[in-house]
């Protein structure tokens, strides 16, 4: 047998996951990674076999040569943006961001120069309505099939009949706890959450620079709805969320290089991270808490006006691909309702409690409401709790 044949035989899925663990950690090259998985092989002959993975100058001309993409901390894989740009000619500029306020209020400003953003479910409605947004075109987005995807996770995509924003993955919104520091007791709650970071967590825990999750976990505590805009149970929570200020080690929405290097002990976390955490540190443990919280799904949409828009449809495209979103999954850690990509997927990650909670929690769940991303109150509640 020839040392190549062996080279380009095809490898468990198990196998494929520690290999791309290995390469993630630093722990072997990228040619390491590539040879031992096929994927080096498998790219080659699917570039001469695909004409849309081909290098093509001509092709690349007409999209120019930058792509810009506005999303989340640790949610794609950047083999995947180089394969886009190997493919295309076009490179992706990533810019990161921690809130939905964030980028409502980028767009408001003018002159984002995104090409594409990453919405959560429950803000696009507000696009739409500030007309910020573009209404697709879904012929320059071959890869999106509609009737793959399951219709809780993309139909808030479309508003009035027309899509503005095809589904990227889902997840819910819990917690991450280092189990060394808990004295053996397993933690279910958000109460436990908040009670723990005024005592044995204190200086140790982070919470979301994020009104939606960080007020909505804080209503948690009381049990009132994770989207309430009342004014006495958002005071509720202002009192609580002052209380435990002191106690905090960071307000971050980007929280895993403190965790990792164990200075923090506790964030509130997406499924994602918390899968990431806890495959490379699995005393990582990620809690839906029992009285409820969230459950979401994010999107691919374009803004007015995108200065790339024939780049940016080519990468929304390429992202949709089934292939390249399974790959996006092993690396971030998110479910997706595409069932075409999950046929794709391991069977023990599609069985992983992380990413698909038992049915008793999601039940528990709310999707965020529009009227939290521009209640005021909520805002103001917020602005002090930093400032604090």
């Amino acid at each position: 047998m020839s040392k190549d044949y062996k080279d380009n035989m095809p490898i468990s899925r198990q196998k494929f996951i520690e290999e791309l663990r290995r390469y993630e950690k630093g722990s072997v090259s990228r040619r390491h990674f590539l040879g031992v998985t096929g994927l080096g092989f498998a790219t080659a002959v699917m570039a001469g076999a695909v004409p849309g993975l081909r290098p093509s100058k001509a092709y690349a001309g007409n999209l120019g040569d930058k792509v810009v993409l506005a999303t989340w901390p640790n949610y794609h894989d950047e083999a995947n943006f180089e394969a886009f740009t190997k493919a295309t000619g076009v490179n992706v500029q990533v810019n990161v961001f921690g809130s939905n306020e964030e980028m409502l209020a980028k767009l408001q400003a003018g002159g984002s120069g995104w090409d594409v953003f990453v919405p959560t479910n429950y803000t696009i409605t507000t696009y739409v309505g500030e007309n910020l947004i573009e209404p697709l075109d879904l012929k320059q987005i071959p890869n999106y099939e509609a009737s793959a995807f399951d219709p809780r996770f993309a139909e808030p995509g479309t508003v009035n009949g027309k899509v503005y924003a095809v589904p990227k993955d889902w997840g819910t919104t819990g917690y991450v706890v280092n189990t060394k520091h808990t004295k053996g007791k397993k933690l279910t709650t958000w109460k436990e959450f908040w009670d723990i970071t005024k005592t044995d967590f204190s200086g140790r825990t982070m919470v979301h620079d994020y009104q939606l999750t960080t007020i909505g976990n804080a209503l948690k505590y009381f049990g009132y709805s994770f989207n309430s805009v009342d004014p006495k149970e958002l005071a509720d929570a202002e009192k609580l969320l002052l209380e435990v200020k002191p106690h905090l080690f960071a307000i971050n929405s980007d929280y895993q290089p403190s965790l990792r290097s164990g200075d923090a002990w506790m964030s509130m976390c997406w499924t994602g991270d918390g899968k990431q955490l806890n495959s490379d540190m699995p005393e990582m443990e990620y809690v839906i808490g029992k009285e409820g919280g969230e459950i979401w799904s994010d999107f691919y949409a374009m803004p007015k006006g995108a200065p790339h828009s024939a780049a940016g449809y080519a990468l929304i495209n390429f992202l949709l691909d089934p292939a390249v979103n399974a790959k996006e999954v092993l690396a971030h850690g998110y479910p997706v309702g595409d069932s075409r990509t999950n046929a794709l997927l391991p069977k023990e990650l599609l069985e992983d409690p992380i990413l698909y909670p038992a049915k008793e929690l999601l039940d528990t769940l709310e999707f965020g409401a529009a009227a939290t991303l521009t209640d005021p109150n909520r805002a103001e509640l917020l602005a002090r709790f930093k400032s604090a």
